[in-house]
């Protein structure tokens, strides 16, 4: 840690200077040693001097909560995986640190579209879409299982992505389907897929 933690500036330089101001990474929501309490001060202790370190750059960092039930709950000790938690989490890191949402986690997390729209544009660094495949229960959906936006129907993309429309989110929209059927794509093919699943749930999200 330390020695990654000692490049961070250069590289972070670097970053600035390519025009990069956002940054996100993953929390792991649960451990087999770490109590929630001793976990959340474990990640405020090893997030914060990284985060202010880009911050003297200018570049914002975003964390994601992990949400599946299937995840969280498999070992011993759950910890953040709702969006209330991640903000807890953000707020004791710094003031340039806010969150990284995805879709698939909006919608594993049970949380609804008044969930994204009470917060505030800037606390978003960035977004995910994707979708869930259909016939598997909330709380039964695999982290690594999904689709691309609007494949399926089951995540409601245009609820979430209006959302963020109506806070005035400016930032980047990816798409991670981690799909094995967009994986056996040739590399074209996969790009054209997902430009057009992307495109279509812009449409019906009523974006411009």
């Amino acid at each position: 840690y330390q020695a990654s933690l000692a490049q961070l500036p250069e590289l972070a330089k670097v970053a600035a200077a390519l025009g990069v101001r956002r940054t996100a990474t993953w929390i792991m929501p649960t451990s087999d040693e770490l109590t929630y309490q001793e976990n959340f001060a474990f990640h405020v202790e090893r997030l914060r001097p990284a985060a202010a370190v880009l911050a003297d750059e200018g570049v914002r960092l975003g964390l994601e909560y992990v949400a599946p039930k299937t995840l969280w709950a498999s070992k011993r000790y759950e910890f953040v995986h709702t969006m209330a938690q991640m903000e807890e989490l953000c707020q004791a890191v710094g003031e340039n640190v806010g969150f990284l949402l995805d879709s698939w986690h909006w919608y594993t997390a049970h949380e609804t579209a008044e969930d994204v729209r009470r917060l505030r544009s800037e606390q978003v660094v960035d977004v995910h879409v994707n979708d869930a495949p259909a016939g598997v229960e909330i709380d039964d959906q695999l982290d690594n299982v999904r689709d691309l936006p609007g494949a399926t129907g089951v995540i409601d993309i245009a609820t979430f992505l209006s959302a963020l429309q109506h806070i005035g989110y400016d930032g980047p929209v990816m798409v991670e389907p981690f799909s094995e059927r967009v994986r056996a794509m040739e590399r074209e093919e996969a790009v054209a897929a997902t430009a057009a699943a992307l495109g279509r749930v812009w449409e019906q999200a009523g974006l411009r």
